[in-house]
């Protein structure tokens, strides 16, 4: 691959010494230090809100596949409406079991 060819592509191969804890640290510090979340909260406005209540993580016994897919779907969806321009408030809600 040409030296221009690597400027235009946006991933470059990972490293077998990489130090995956570390990036990531890295990383969260980077989001932390930016104060980048909340930022992204407070660009949207009120009066286009979204409130996502999530329920308890393994109400219904071990996690299994089921639970795999159910957290997927909880987190898209937010970052959806986030992306779609809406003020997401994640709350934390409660499974009464179908009650």
């Amino acid at each position: 691959m040409s030296d221009k060819e690597k400027r235009n592509t946006p991933f470059q191969g990972v490293s077998s010494q990489a130090d995956f804890p570390k990036m990531e640290s890295g990383i969260l510090r980077f989001w932390e230090d930016r104060r980048v979340f909340e930022k992204s909260v407070s660009s949207r406005s009120e009066s286009k809100a979204f409130i996502f209540t999530d329920g308890p993580p393994f109400a219904s016994g071990l996690p299994h596949y089921g639970h795999l897919l159910a957290s997927i779907i909880k987190d898209v969806t937010p970052r959806y409406w986030t992306m779609r321009g809406y003020r997401v408030e994640r709350r934390f809600g409660w499974d009464c079991h179908g009650l």
